[in-house]
């Protein structure tokens, strides 16, 4: 990411902030790979290590099903009943050692503070808009926004009343960037990539509370939960700056790369984490060589789970899938388009497909409650009638 500063900070790091009153304003160095990665330093009323309870809550790790058959699966996220906020309303679908990956039916603002010490989180809001509240500042979202929330960071997801908040959640156990091929050595976004310093939104407004009294915070981290209780309000940094801080991405905002033939995902890639990538597939001209194939050839992905989450459009390469479907295709086995999809495809000129796909360069384990969720004939949809 690239620097930013918000609110009040000192001339220099390291040095005398007072308040009014002539008190010290306490510095707190946030970053990444022991002092090495990207970090902010912020600058709180209150001491942040200021807790006057701590409590274990129990286990969130998601209970996976035995190794069955290997099968292309699809899941249905719109059977999916649960309610609740942004923490207690997710619903774990699938995940290895490298992330987790949710849904969320978001119908009401988280009561308690949350972090995740265990790595950075990415929401994408399918439906709905609201706030989300960090302690670097607020980040309004809408339809289409990725919103990335680092390590550590003290944050609520507050929607509005007007909708209901539908997000996909990932909840990875390492940073989340942008891809490396299209950064130069400072870091900087070249002008092939897909989207540019431009498109992405940090925090739009800090609203700092410096009143003393219990305030909850619950942290994820080592596998379990944790209550913290603090002696202040957790938002209380009057300022920051540095290179670590949430950020939102639209997808609309995702410049797609076409070409005279069928181009293949990587161009399509958004975000990378530790052994996984995250892409956006939006609307687009189709190949243009005069006998060019748009339908992607069949292909295995020898050494990666593929993982696409549909969000609006006529996926063309697929038949049985709607709005809120996420699919499912395992490494070891070809998968690609449908029976007629391909002849389908000659002579197109576009798509109006919209959806996020993920693919993890370990194998997916899939959580045993998605079941409930899951068209179990999806691996037979390929059978030729």
């Amino acid at each position: 990411m690239y620097y930013r500063q918000l609110g009040e900070i000192p001339k220099k790091r390291h040095t005398i902030f007072k308040k009014e009153d002539g008190s010290l304003f306490r510095e707190q160095v946030m970053g990444t790979k022991g002092f090495s990665g990207t970090q902010s330093i912020l600058y709180h009323h209150h001491m942040p290590t200021e807790v006057v309870r701590s409590e274990l809550i129990g286990s969130y790790l998601p209970e996976y099903e035995e190794q069955g058959s290997l099968n292309h699966r699809h899941f249905l996220t719109d059977q999916i009943t649960k309610n609740g906020d942004a923490l207690s309303g997710r619903e774990y679908i699938l995940g290895n050692d490298d992330l987790l990956i949710g849904f969320a039916n978001i119908t009401e603002p988280m009561k308690q503070f949350y972090r995740n010490g265990d790595g950075d989180e990415m929401f994408f809001f399918h439906h709905g808009s609201g706030k989300v509240e960090t302690m670097f500042g607020t980040i309004n979202y809408r339809p289409g926004d990725y919103v990335v929330i680092p390590i550590g960071t003290m944050y609520r997801v507050v929607p509005d009343d007007s909708e209901q908040t539908k997000a996909l959640i990932v909840e990875s156990f390492s940073q989340i960037t942008t891809p490396r091929r299209y950064r130069n050595e400072y870091g900087q976004l070249l002008e092939h990539s897909p989207f540019c310093e431009r498109d992405i939104r940090g925090p739009e407004s800090l609203e700092t509370f410096s009143e003393k009294g219990e305030h909850e915070v619950i942290t994820k981290t080592r596998g379990h939960l944790h209550r913290h209780v603090l002696n202040h309000h957790p938002l209380d940094v009057v300022g920051w700056d540095g290179y670590l801080y949430p950020w939102a991405f639209n997808i609309e905002d995702f410049e797609p790369i076409t070409g005279r033939i069928h181009q293949p995902p990587p161009v399509h890639q958004t975000f990378e984490g530790h052994n996984y990538v995250v892409c956006s597939f939006v609307p687009r001209l189709y190949d243009y060589h005069p006998e060019a194939i748009p339908a992607p050839y069949y292909h295995s992905n020898v050494n990666s789970d593929e993982l696409l989450y549909y969000v609006e459009g006529n996926f063309m390469s697929r038949k049985g899938i709607k709005e809120g479907s996420i699919t499912l295709h395992p490494s070891g086995i070809p998968h690609g388009p449908h029976p007629g999809k391909t002849e389908a495809s000659i002579g197109k000129k576009e798509t109006l497909e919209l959806a996020v796909m993920i693919d993890t360069f370990r194998p997916l384990k899939t959580v045993k409650k998605a079941k409930d969720i899951e068209d179990d004939q999806y691996m037979y949809t390929w059978i030729e009638k």
